[in-house]
Protein backbone atom coordinates (compact mmCIF):
# COMPACT_ATOMS: atom_id res chain seq x y z
CA UNK A 1 0.00 0.00 0.00
CA UNK A 2 1.48 3.69 -1.48
CA UNK A 3 1.03 5.65 1.63
CA UNK A 4 0.06 9.01 0.86
CA UNK A 5 0.88 12.35 2.52
CA UNK A 6 -2.58 13.79 2.69
CA UNK A 7 -4.22 11.43 4.62
CA UNK A 8 -3.70 13.41 8.13
CA UNK A 9 -5.20 16.63 6.45
CA UNK A 10 -7.90 13.85 5.36
CA UNK A 11 -8.62 12.89 8.79
CA UNK A 12 -8.32 16.33 10.58
CA UNK A 13 -10.97 17.68 8.14
CA UNK A 14 -13.33 14.99 9.33
CA UNK A 15 -12.87 15.70 12.76
CA UNK A 16 -13.88 19.56 11.79
CA UNK A 17 -16.30 19.29 9.09
CA UNK A 18 -19.50 17.14 8.79
CA UNK A 19 -18.45 16.53 5.20
CA UNK A 20 -15.30 16.55 3.43
CA UNK A 21 -15.17 16.42 -0.10
CA UNK A 22 -11.81 14.65 -1.96
CA UNK A 23 -11.37 16.13 -5.33
CA UNK A 24 -8.44 14.90 -8.25
CA UNK A 25 -8.35 13.05 -11.60
CA UNK A 26 -9.33 9.88 -12.44
CA UNK A 27 -7.50 7.32 -10.64
CA UNK A 28 -5.63 9.56 -8.78
CA UNK A 29 -5.98 7.00 -5.75
CA UNK A 30 -8.90 9.30 -3.99
CA UNK A 31 -11.13 5.90 -3.30
CA UNK A 32 -8.18 3.89 -2.33
CA UNK A 33 -6.86 6.81 -0.01
CA UNK A 34 -10.57 7.07 1.26
CA UNK A 35 -11.61 3.46 1.77
CA UNK A 36 -8.18 2.69 3.96
CA UNK A 37 -8.44 6.14 6.14
CA UNK A 38 -12.14 5.07 7.21
CA UNK A 39 -12.27 1.43 6.78
CA UNK A 40 -15.63 0.74 8.54
CA UNK A 41 -17.26 3.72 6.50
CA UNK A 42 -20.25 2.25 3.77
CA UNK A 43 -18.76 2.49 0.67
CA UNK A 44 -21.01 3.46 -2.79
CA UNK A 45 -19.80 4.33 -5.87
CA UNK A 46 -22.35 6.44 -7.89
CA UNK A 47 -20.37 5.47 -11.20
CA UNK A 48 -22.22 2.15 -10.84
CA UNK A 49 -25.31 2.72 -13.66
CA UNK A 50 -28.06 0.84 -10.92
CA UNK A 51 -26.70 2.50 -8.01
CA UNK A 52 -26.88 5.99 -9.87
CA UNK A 53 -30.47 5.44 -11.20
CA UNK A 54 -31.24 4.22 -7.47
CA UNK A 55 -30.02 7.28 -5.65
CA UNK A 56 -31.46 9.73 -8.46
CA UNK A 57 -35.05 8.69 -7.92
CA UNK A 58 -35.25 8.68 -4.69
CA UNK A 59 -32.22 10.01 -2.74
CA UNK A 60 -34.29 10.84 0.76
CA UNK A 61 -34.03 7.11 0.54
CA UNK A 62 -30.81 6.21 0.05
CA UNK A 63 -29.81 8.74 2.81
CA UNK A 64 -32.57 7.07 4.84
CA UNK A 65 -31.57 3.51 4.79
CA UNK A 66 -27.62 4.21 5.75
CA UNK A 67 -28.38 6.78 8.34
CA UNK A 68 -26.94 4.08 10.80
CA UNK A 69 -23.77 3.86 9.11
CA UNK A 70 -20.56 4.87 11.38
CA UNK A 71 -19.81 6.77 8.14
CA UNK A 72 -20.76 6.62 3.94
CA UNK A 73 -18.04 7.00 1.64
CA UNK A 74 -19.97 8.23 -1.66
CA UNK A 75 -17.58 7.89 -5.10
CA UNK A 76 -18.07 10.29 -8.05
CA UNK A 77 -20.27 12.08 -6.03
CA UNK A 78 -20.95 14.64 -9.24
CA UNK A 79 -22.98 11.84 -10.89
CA UNK A 80 -25.93 12.48 -8.78
CA UNK A 81 -25.63 17.11 -8.07
CA UNK A 82 -28.90 16.80 -6.54
CA UNK A 83 -28.11 14.65 -3.79
CA UNK A 84 -26.24 17.43 -2.28
CA UNK A 85 -29.24 19.09 -0.88
CA UNK A 86 -30.39 16.19 0.93
CA UNK A 87 -26.81 15.69 2.37
CA UNK A 88 -27.17 19.29 3.42
CA UNK A 89 -30.49 18.48 4.78
CA UNK A 90 -29.21 15.40 6.73
CA UNK A 91 -26.11 16.87 8.23
CA UNK A 92 -27.91 19.56 9.45
CA UNK A 93 -29.67 16.98 11.92
CA UNK A 94 -27.13 14.50 12.42
CA UNK A 95 -24.36 17.11 13.58
CA UNK A 96 -22.11 14.41 12.79
CA UNK A 97 -18.31 15.53 11.78
CA UNK A 98 -16.83 13.20 9.07
CA UNK A 99 -19.82 11.44 8.42
CA UNK A 100 -19.84 11.93 4.32
CA UNK A 101 -16.80 11.52 2.53
CA UNK A 102 -17.39 12.23 -1.10
CA UNK A 103 -14.85 11.87 -4.05
CA UNK A 104 -15.13 13.43 -7.54
CA UNK A 105 -13.19 13.42 -10.66
CA UNK A 106 -14.56 16.52 -12.28
CA UNK A 107 -14.30 19.68 -10.43
CA UNK A 108 -16.61 21.81 -12.12
CA UNK A 109 -19.75 19.63 -11.62
CA UNK A 110 -19.31 18.67 -7.65
CA UNK A 111 -17.55 22.48 -6.62
CA UNK A 112 -20.93 24.48 -8.74
CA UNK A 113 -23.25 21.82 -5.93
CA UNK A 114 -20.96 22.55 -2.89
CA UNK A 115 -20.97 25.57 -3.45
CA UNK A 116 -24.89 25.91 -3.68
CA UNK A 117 -25.63 23.24 -1.21
CA UNK A 118 -23.02 22.72 1.07
CA UNK A 119 -21.20 25.89 1.97
CA UNK A 120 -19.74 26.22 5.76
CA UNK A 121 -20.32 22.54 6.09
CA UNK A 122 -17.86 20.76 3.87
CA UNK A 123 -13.91 20.95 3.54
CA UNK A 124 -12.45 20.55 0.00
CA UNK A 125 -9.39 18.30 -0.02
CA UNK A 126 -7.29 17.71 -3.76
CA UNK A 127 -5.40 14.39 -4.17
CA UNK A 128 -3.35 14.72 -7.44
CA UNK A 129 -1.35 11.42 -8.49
CA UNK A 130 1.82 10.85 -6.46
CA UNK A 131 4.26 13.30 -5.76
CA UNK A 132 8.36 12.64 -5.84
CA UNK A 133 8.19 13.30 -2.22
CA UNK A 134 5.72 10.23 -2.04
CA UNK A 135 7.53 7.87 -4.02
CA UNK A 136 10.60 8.22 -1.85
CA UNK A 137 9.16 7.80 1.67
CA UNK A 138 7.89 4.87 -0.31
CA UNK A 139 10.88 3.98 -1.55
CA UNK A 140 9.76 3.66 -5.26
CA UNK A 141 11.68 6.67 -6.44
CA UNK A 142 13.47 6.16 -10.04
CA UNK A 143 16.63 7.29 -9.97
CA UNK A 144 16.42 9.73 -13.53
CA UNK A 145 13.55 12.42 -13.78
CA UNK A 146 13.25 10.78 -17.49
CA UNK A 147 11.82 8.11 -15.76
CA UNK A 148 9.35 10.13 -14.23
CA UNK A 149 8.60 12.32 -17.24
CA UNK A 150 7.94 8.82 -19.48
CA UNK A 151 6.20 6.95 -16.70
CA UNK A 152 4.45 9.38 -15.22
CA UNK A 153 3.06 9.56 -11.38
CA UNK A 154 -0.18 7.25 -11.80
CA UNK A 155 -0.81 5.09 -8.45
CA UNK A 156 -1.28 1.96 -10.61
CA UNK A 157 2.27 2.39 -12.54
CA UNK A 158 3.68 2.11 -9.07
CA UNK A 159 1.51 0.23 -6.90
CA UNK A 160 2.65 -3.73 -5.96
CA UNK A 161 -1.09 -4.51 -5.75
CA UNK A 162 -1.53 -4.40 -9.22
CA UNK A 163 0.88 -7.74 -10.85
CA UNK A 164 2.38 -7.86 -13.03
CA UNK A 165 2.63 -3.79 -13.14
CA UNK A 166 1.09 -1.85 -15.85
CA UNK A 167 3.40 -1.10 -18.96
CA UNK A 168 3.27 2.79 -18.73
CA UNK A 169 3.00 3.67 -22.43
CA UNK A 170 0.03 1.06 -22.88
CA UNK A 171 -1.58 2.73 -19.13
CA UNK A 172 -1.70 5.98 -20.72
CA UNK A 173 -2.97 4.90 -23.71
CA UNK A 174 -6.08 3.29 -22.24
CA UNK A 175 -6.03 6.29 -19.37
CA UNK A 176 -6.48 8.79 -22.33
CA UNK A 177 -8.91 6.67 -24.28
CA UNK A 178 -11.53 5.88 -21.82
CA UNK A 179 -10.95 9.56 -20.69
CA UNK A 180 -11.91 10.55 -24.33
CA UNK A 181 -14.50 7.93 -24.39
CA UNK A 182 -16.39 8.49 -21.37
CA UNK A 183 -16.14 11.66 -19.35
CA UNK A 184 -15.88 14.02 -22.38
CA UNK A 185 -18.45 12.35 -23.95
CA UNK A 186 -20.88 12.64 -21.17
CA UNK A 187 -19.47 15.90 -19.58
CA UNK A 188 -19.84 18.14 -22.97
CA UNK A 189 -21.46 15.99 -25.75
CA UNK A 190 -18.42 16.42 -27.73
CA UNK A 191 -19.42 14.72 -31.01
CA UNK A 192 -16.23 14.29 -32.55
CA UNK A 193 -14.11 12.36 -30.47
CA UNK A 194 -10.90 12.50 -32.70
CA UNK A 195 -10.72 16.16 -32.79
CA UNK A 196 -11.03 16.16 -29.10
CA UNK A 197 -7.48 14.09 -28.64
CA UNK A 198 -5.77 15.74 -31.57
CA UNK A 199 -6.55 19.17 -29.74
CA UNK A 200 -5.37 17.33 -26.62
CA UNK A 201 -1.96 16.60 -28.56
CA UNK A 202 -1.61 20.01 -29.81
CA UNK A 203 -1.80 21.13 -26.36
CA UNK A 204 0.72 18.92 -24.88
CA UNK A 205 2.84 19.77 -27.67
CA UNK A 206 2.50 23.11 -26.63
CA UNK A 207 2.89 22.40 -22.79
CA UNK A 208 5.09 25.15 -20.88
CA UNK A 209 4.55 27.61 -23.36
CA UNK A 210 2.30 30.71 -23.17
CA UNK A 211 -1.53 29.70 -24.07
CA UNK A 212 -2.30 31.01 -27.52
CA UNK A 213 -6.09 29.60 -28.37
CA UNK A 214 -5.64 30.50 -32.40
CA UNK A 215 -2.43 28.06 -33.65
CA UNK A 216 -4.33 25.08 -31.33
CA UNK A 217 -8.25 26.25 -33.23
CA UNK A 218 -6.67 26.48 -36.12
CA UNK A 219 -4.88 23.37 -36.82
CA UNK A 220 -7.47 21.50 -35.19
CA UNK A 221 -10.37 22.84 -37.39
CA UNK A 222 -12.58 24.53 -34.47
CA UNK A 223 -13.13 27.70 -33.04
CA UNK A 224 -11.82 29.61 -30.97
CA UNK A 225 -14.62 29.26 -28.18
CA UNK A 226 -14.93 25.35 -28.48
CA UNK A 227 -11.37 25.60 -28.16
CA UNK A 228 -11.53 27.69 -24.60
CA UNK A 229 -14.62 25.16 -23.97
CA UNK A 230 -12.45 21.97 -24.24
CA UNK A 231 -9.77 23.58 -22.98
CA UNK A 232 -12.12 24.87 -19.57
CA UNK A 233 -12.78 20.66 -19.76
CA UNK A 234 -9.39 19.49 -19.53
CA UNK A 235 -8.43 21.99 -16.52
CA UNK A 236 -11.82 20.95 -14.42
CA UNK A 237 -11.05 17.19 -15.12
CA UNK A 238 -7.20 18.00 -13.73
CA UNK A 239 -5.55 17.26 -16.98
CA UNK A 240 -4.11 20.12 -17.45
CA UNK A 241 -3.55 23.67 -15.56
CA UNK A 242 -2.93 26.94 -16.19
CA UNK A 243 0.21 28.70 -14.38
CA UNK A 244 -0.83 33.08 -13.99
CA UNK A 245 1.74 35.30 -14.38
CA UNK A 246 2.87 37.67 -11.85
CA UNK A 247 1.70 40.92 -12.14
CA UNK A 248 1.74 42.82 -9.01
CA UNK A 249 3.55 46.00 -8.61
CA UNK A 250 4.98 45.43 -11.66
CA UNK A 251 4.54 48.09 -15.06
CA UNK A 252 2.34 47.15 -17.69
CA UNK A 253 5.90 45.81 -19.26
CA UNK A 254 4.94 42.45 -18.07
CA UNK A 255 3.44 39.52 -19.96
CA UNK A 256 -0.12 38.59 -18.47
CA UNK A 257 -0.46 35.55 -20.48
CA UNK A 258 -1.02 32.61 -18.48
CA UNK A 259 1.34 29.14 -19.69
CA UNK A 260 -0.46 25.82 -20.30
CA UNK A 261 1.40 22.94 -18.28
CA UNK A 262 0.02 19.09 -17.76
CA UNK A 263 -0.67 17.84 -14.16
CA UNK A 264 1.41 14.38 -15.24
CA UNK A 265 3.98 13.93 -17.93
CA UNK A 266 3.39 10.81 -18.38
CA UNK A 267 -0.10 11.95 -20.71
CA UNK A 268 2.08 14.41 -22.43
CA UNK A 269 4.63 11.70 -23.77
CA UNK A 270 1.51 9.51 -24.50
CA UNK A 271 0.22 11.94 -26.16
CA UNK A 272 3.06 12.69 -27.93
CA UNK A 273 4.10 9.20 -28.92
CA UNK A 274 6.64 9.23 -26.97
CA UNK A 275 6.28 5.81 -25.60
CA UNK A 276 9.43 4.20 -24.81
CA UNK A 277 12.10 5.52 -22.08
CA UNK A 278 14.89 6.43 -25.08
CA UNK A 279 12.69 8.71 -27.19
CA UNK A 280 12.25 11.05 -23.74
CA UNK A 281 16.30 10.63 -23.42
CA UNK A 282 16.83 11.63 -26.77
CA UNK A 283 14.30 14.34 -27.15
CA UNK A 284 15.59 17.48 -27.17
CA UNK A 285 12.29 19.91 -28.62
CA UNK A 286 9.98 19.31 -25.77
CA UNK A 287 12.33 17.74 -22.62
CA UNK A 288 13.00 20.93 -21.12
CA UNK A 289 9.41 21.90 -20.83
CA UNK A 290 8.43 18.28 -19.62
CA UNK A 291 10.69 18.52 -16.90
CA UNK A 292 9.72 22.50 -15.98
CA UNK A 293 5.88 20.72 -16.05
CA UNK A 294 6.90 18.21 -13.85
CA UNK A 295 8.92 20.58 -11.65
CA UNK A 296 5.66 23.01 -11.15
CA UNK A 297 3.56 20.60 -10.88
CA UNK A 298 5.62 19.11 -7.94
CA UNK A 299 5.24 22.40 -5.92
CA UNK A 300 1.05 22.11 -6.29
CA UNK A 301 1.13 19.04 -5.02
CA UNK A 302 3.56 19.38 -2.55
CA UNK A 303 0.63 22.41 -1.26
CA UNK A 304 -2.22 20.31 -2.04
CA UNK A 305 -1.09 17.68 -0.30
CA UNK A 306 -0.82 19.84 3.00
CA UNK A 307 -4.20 20.87 2.51
CA UNK A 308 -1.99 24.64 0.99
CA UNK A 309 -3.07 27.19 -1.65
CA UNK A 310 -0.82 26.56 -3.74
CA UNK A 311 0.17 30.21 -4.51
CA UNK A 312 2.40 29.80 -7.92
CA UNK A 313 2.85 32.17 -10.70
CA UNK A 314 5.41 32.64 -13.26
CA UNK A 315 6.81 36.55 -14.47
CA UNK A 316 8.23 37.10 -17.50
CA UNK A 317 8.40 41.04 -19.23
CA UNK A 318 8.28 41.87 -22.24
CA UNK A 319 11.94 41.83 -23.06
CA UNK A 320 12.22 37.82 -22.56
CA UNK A 321 13.37 37.80 -18.51
CA UNK A 322 11.71 35.58 -16.89
CA UNK A 323 11.27 33.36 -13.81
CA UNK A 324 9.96 29.94 -14.23
CA UNK A 325 8.03 29.80 -10.99
CA UNK A 326 7.17 31.96 -8.30
CA UNK A 327 5.71 31.35 -4.92
CA UNK A 328 3.67 34.36 -3.13
CA UNK A 329 3.85 33.48 0.32
CA UNK A 330 2.49 36.55 1.50
CA UNK A 331 5.33 38.87 2.87
CA UNK A 332 7.63 37.13 0.36
CA UNK A 333 8.15 36.07 -3.06
CA UNK A 334 10.27 32.99 -3.56
CA UNK A 335 11.63 32.98 -7.48
CA UNK A 336 12.67 29.77 -8.90
CA UNK A 337 14.59 28.59 -11.59
CA UNK A 338 14.34 25.21 -13.43
CA UNK A 339 16.57 23.58 -15.67
CA UNK A 340 16.92 19.91 -17.28
CA UNK A 341 20.86 19.80 -17.00
CA UNK A 342 22.82 18.00 -14.53
CA UNK A 343 25.72 20.17 -14.11
CA UNK A 344 25.46 23.39 -12.77
CA UNK A 345 26.46 26.09 -15.11
CA UNK A 346 26.85 29.75 -14.04
CA UNK A 347 24.20 30.64 -17.08
CA UNK A 348 21.42 28.96 -15.12
CA UNK A 349 21.88 31.61 -12.53
CA UNK A 350 20.91 34.80 -14.83
CA UNK A 351 17.32 35.18 -14.37
CA UNK A 352 17.58 34.92 -10.64
CA UNK A 353 20.31 37.77 -11.04
CA UNK A 354 18.06 39.99 -13.17
CA UNK A 355 15.32 39.54 -10.75
CA UNK A 356 16.94 39.88 -7.14
CA UNK A 357 18.49 43.38 -9.40
CA UNK A 358 14.91 44.35 -10.19
CA UNK A 359 13.38 43.48 -7.20
CA UNK A 360 15.95 44.10 -4.24
CA UNK A 361 15.10 40.78 -2.90
CA UNK A 362 17.08 38.56 -1.05
CA UNK A 363 19.07 36.59 -2.85
CA UNK A 364 18.84 33.45 -0.14
CA UNK A 365 14.91 33.06 -1.01
CA UNK A 366 15.83 32.58 -4.65
CA UNK A 367 15.86 28.53 -5.62
CA UNK A 368 17.88 26.49 -8.91
CA UNK A 369 16.00 23.56 -9.23
CA UNK A 370 18.04 20.91 -11.93
CA UNK A 371 18.40 18.00 -13.16
CA UNK A 372 20.91 16.87 -11.24
CA UNK A 373 21.53 15.50 -7.14
CA UNK A 374 23.58 17.85 -5.68
CA UNK A 375 22.68 21.19 -2.78
CA UNK A 376 24.55 24.00 -2.52
CA UNK A 377 23.74 27.20 -1.08
CA UNK A 378 25.50 30.14 -3.22
CA UNK A 379 25.17 33.78 -3.37
CA UNK A 380 22.85 34.08 -5.87
CA UNK A 381 20.46 31.33 -4.29
CA UNK A 382 19.71 27.91 -2.71
CA UNK A 383 20.68 24.84 -5.33
CA UNK A 384 18.50 21.96 -4.91
CA UNK A 385 17.78 18.56 -6.63
CA UNK A 386 14.71 17.80 -8.77
CA UNK A 387 14.02 14.92 -6.13
CA UNK A 388 13.77 17.53 -3.19
CA UNK A 389 11.82 20.21 -4.67
CA UNK A 390 9.06 19.83 -2.47
CA UNK A 391 11.38 21.51 0.19
CA UNK A 392 10.56 24.77 -1.43
CA UNK A 393 7.63 24.47 -0.15
CA UNK A 394 8.08 24.01 3.83
CA UNK A 395 10.78 27.02 3.34
CA UNK A 396 14.22 24.81 2.38
CA UNK A 397 17.43 27.09 3.24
Amino acid sequence: MIKRQLKPSLLLAAKEYPIVALLGPRQSGKTTLAINTFPNYKYVSLEDPDTREYVTKDPRDFLETNKNEEGIIIDEAQYVPSLFSYIQTMSDKQKKRGYFILTGSQNFLLSEAITQSLAGRVSILTLLPLSISELKENDILPSRAEEIMFQGMYPSIYSDEILPKPRAAQWYYNYIRSYIEKDVRQIKNVTNLSDFRKFMQLCAARTGQLLNLTPISIECGISVNTAKSWLSLLESSYIIYLLQPYSKGFTKRVIKTPKLFFYDTGIVASLLKLDTLDKIIYETTIKGNMFESLMISEIIKSSYNHDKAPNTYFWRDKTGHEIDCIIDEGTSLLPIEIKFGKTIRDEFFSQLNYWNQLTGSNPKDGYLVYGGSEHQKRSVGNVISWKDVDKIVFGYK
